[in-house]
């Protein structure tokens, strides 16, 4: 049986025949793979421990995103970990430091968010992804319902899929998305976001964002610095400081007129865990969230808000992702399911 390295290679060599049923048929052949038709679409069974490989097929609102092709995606999985968020982020680095050692360091990554391709839904635990970008097809290392999938899939479908999302509506786009400069990622196109315009969808927006962050930069082997500027009458000083890595903390910045403590935020005397990311008295107010599994992200994201509108924050627009949080390593990410302007 191939280890998910040969499997990875195997799957980059593969000739797909342009994602027809025939040319897919002919590479489940090459793989030593069983094709089986079911009601619910081809199975592919593969006798790995992990589990059969299984077809996407293009849906009826796929077809807008497709050239001819008859599948978007061949999806194996290549672990079953323990339930649970911690397992899962492990089970995910574990396969992503082993293709970055055999295959190089991805020229893509991020999280899919609360809508992954065409459609689909992740796990709860997040929805994290590496891509290795190629033509005419893409492997990308995926979180699945049970454990991390390998997902190959035609490189033109996939993109513009992605590239379409960003229509301007809130939650048009979800999660985020971080390139590196690699020649691999020559003419990759980028969508538009949105705007969030009004604070129930800040608060919707930083839960969604804020829950999962640490399993899925603990499966990524990412560390995020994030500060938050607050645009008020006085102009738009640092508000936050979100910094996760195997833990999410974040640091208030708010002046004590602003009633922090009042609002949630704790020091380090309560949080000592945050001395290793800032000084044992600046910032004075902060937040150790946990690792995976355990930030309760809606709560936070109220703080988070209830705060900015403490301090005069008028509007969604004030609140400002500064630039130096698009910076992940190597990696230019874009938080498209924030839907904050970036400065």
């Amino acid at each position: 049986m191939d280890s998910t390295t040969e499997l990875a290679e195997r799957l980059i060599a593969a000739d797909t025949g342009g994602w027809s049923a025939d040319g897919l048929r002919a590479t489940a052949a090459a793989l030593g793979w069983t094709w089986t038709d079911e009601a619910a679409g081809p199975v592919l069974r593969t006798d790995r421990a992990s589990g059969d490989a299984r077809l996407t097929p293009v849906g009826e609102y796929g077809k807008r995103y497709t050239y001819g092709e008859e599948y978007v995606e061949l999806v194996i999985p290549v672990g079953q970990p323990e339930p649970g968020d911690a397992a899962q982020a492990e089970a995910f680095r574990a396969v992503n430091e082993e293709l970055t050692a055999a295959l190089g360091k991805a020229p893509v990554m991020g999280s899919h968010g609360e809508m992954g391709p065409f459609y689909s839904s992740g796990p709860s635990w997040g929805n994290p992804f590496l891509r290795w970008r190629g033509k005419p097809n893409t492997l990308e290392l995926r979180a699945g319902k049970t454990g991390p999938e390998l997902v190959l899939q035609p490189t033109g479908p996939a993109e513009n899929w992605f590239w379409r999302q960003g229509t301007g509506e809130e939650h048009s786009i979800s999660g985020y998305f971080g390139h590196r400069p690699d020649p691999a990622n020559a003419g990759l196109g980028f969508p538009g976001g949105w705007t969030a315009r009004n604070w129930d969808t800040v608060t919707s927006s930083l839960a969604d964002f804020l829950g999962p962050l640490p399993a899925e930069t603990s499966a990524l082997g990412a560390r995020i610095g994030m500060p938050v500027y607050g645009r008020t009458d006085g102009g738009a000083p640092i508000l936050f400081d979100i910094t996760c890595g195997e833990r999410l903390s974040i640091a208030c910045f708010a002046p004590d007129s602003a009633g922090p403590a009042a609002l949630g935020w704790g020091t380090v005397a309560e949080y000592p865990a945050t001395a290793r990311t800032w000084d044992d008295d600046d910032p004075v107010w902060r937040i150790d969230a946990g690792g995976p599994g355990a930030p309760k992200g809606r709560a936070l994201a109220e703080m988070l808000v209830a705060t900015a509108q403490a301090v005069g924050v008028q509007e969604p627009a004030g609140l400002i992702v500064g630039g130096e949080g698009t910076f992940v390593g190597d990696y230019s990410v874009t938080y498209y399911g924030l839907g904050l302007p970036t400065g």
